[in-house]
């Protein structure tokens, strides 16, 4: 059974910096594409940033590049999302996410419901 879970989200002011980490277990980490997801309250889910299992390819939405930088350590298994400059508009529960289909989402802006492996989110909040 997978499980992935995002720890590192809280509060900090605008241009601040958050680190999110992502593990997944029983999860084949060699394989397929994981990426960061957020969700505003009143807004659609949007794809932030992906990345194909053994890198380096890696995929930013326009917002955030410049900004962000997704990695990962296969050795953990661990999916991480560097955020600096932070801005209020960041503001988010930021969810990791495992498919093949995940990376195009990024690329494309179209999110999917059914991607196969969620985790629950972590609460990103940016005050001005």
């Amino acid at each position: 059974q997978v499980h992935l879970v995002e720890s590192g989200g809280g509060s900090v002011q605008a241009g601040g910096s958050l680190r999110l980490s992502c593990a997944a277990s029983g999860y084949t980490y060699s394989s397929s594409c994981m990426g960061w997801f957020r969700q505003a309250p009143g807004k659609e889910r949007e794809g932030v940033a992906a990345i194909y299992a053994g890198g380096p390819s890696t995929y930013y939405a326009d917002s955030v590049k410049g900004r962000f930088t997704i990695s990962q350590d296969s050795t953990k298994n661990t999916l991480y999302l560097q955020m600096n400059s932070l801005k209020p508009e960041d503001t988010a529960m930021y969810y990791c996410a495992a498919d093949i289909r995940v990376c195009q989402a990024v690329v494309t802006g179209t999110v999917l419901s059914d991607y196969n492996y969620w985790g629950q989110g972590t609460q990103v909040t940016v005050s001005s």
